[in-house]
């Protein structure tokens, strides 16, 4: 009761509530590309059944990593080829990095999907549906990669069990909130899906930079870095920053077109009734 009462611990929890809405913005990306691989009318439910049972596992592996911390952090795997590959692999970098590449693979498998020549002739859109249960499944395995971080940053943070559940649980729900306007939006503006699956190309390189430093790997002699976090947001504020303006370029330049043409039309209506007059 003493722990429930502390301010510290109320304060606590604002704080990984804030960390935990700015960290699930690639998840909640990620979320509402991949629901629109069902059915329309069962991607709300695919969407809000995901994020229930990503929540519930995310407390599932607070615990564990709460006690079994050593076991994620130990090394499992060792390699010493000198000036070709080094790395001491734990379990968190494994993690990590499968999730990394896996969020690559879908960005890049969604993209050429979209500059398909074939597709524009063909609108088959069946052979790129999933089940609900498959993506059911994804959904959750890409939550629990995306909130390893969070949920290790959670235990830096506090010690009080039911502080970091809440945040979870809260941040669930903000999410299963979210999810539906932003899959809506990404519906309406099919023109922002190019930049969200960027995006989502970005954050994989990124879980790739962070898996490999947590793994301490090293290719031909050169140590993996992690992608700083403030290069990460300044990248994604200048690919967003371009769209925008392209986008507005866009709207300028079909706006000179359509008044250009009207002239013209309006031209040669004039010339031909010059003519009729002079007829």
């Amino acid at each position: 009761m003493e722990s429930f009462l502390s301010i510290e611990n109320w304060i606590t929890l604002l704080m990984l509530f804030g960390l935990l809405a700015v960290l699930g913005f690639d998840n909640l990306l990620y979320i509402s590309l991949e629901s629109q691989r069902v059915e329309k009318d069962k991607q709300q439910y695919v969407r809000r059944m995901g994020i229930g049972l990503a929540v519930i596992f995310r407390l599932v592996l607070l615990f564990a990593l709460i006690q079994l911390i050593e076991f994620f952090q130990d090394p499992f795997l060792k390699l010493q080829w000198t000036g070709f590959i080094e790395t001491e692999m734990n379990v968190h970098a494994f993690i990590v990095l499968v999730g990394g590449g896996f969020i690559i693979y879908t960005a890049i498998q969604e993209i050429f999907h979209m500059i398909s020549v074939h597709d524009i002739h063909d609108q088959n859109e069946d052979k790129r549906k999933r089940s609900v249960g498959v993506t059911i499944f994804w959904l959750v395995a890409m939550n629990l990669v995306f909130s390893f971080d969070s949920v290790l940053s959670s235990i830096a943070l506090t010690d009080e069990f039911w502080v970091m559940a809440v945040a979870i649980v809260l941040s669930g729900i903000m999410m299963i909130v979210l999810s539906d306007y932003v899959s809506d939006f990404l519906q309406r503006n099919r023109m922002y899906q190019v930049l969200g699956l960027f995006i989502l190309l970005l954050v994989g390189i990124l879980l790739l930079s962070e898996g490999g430093h947590l793994a301490h790997l090293k290719l031909f002699g050169h140590e993996i870095l992690p992608m700083a976090k403030s290069t990460f947001y300044f990248v994604l504020f200048v690919m967003v920053a371009v769209d925008v303006v392209q986008s507005r370029y866009q709207k300028k330049l079909m706006l000179e077109r359509e008044q250009r043409e009207k002239l013209i039309r309006k031209v040669m209506k004039d010339n031909e009734g010059a003519a009729d007059n002079h007829a």
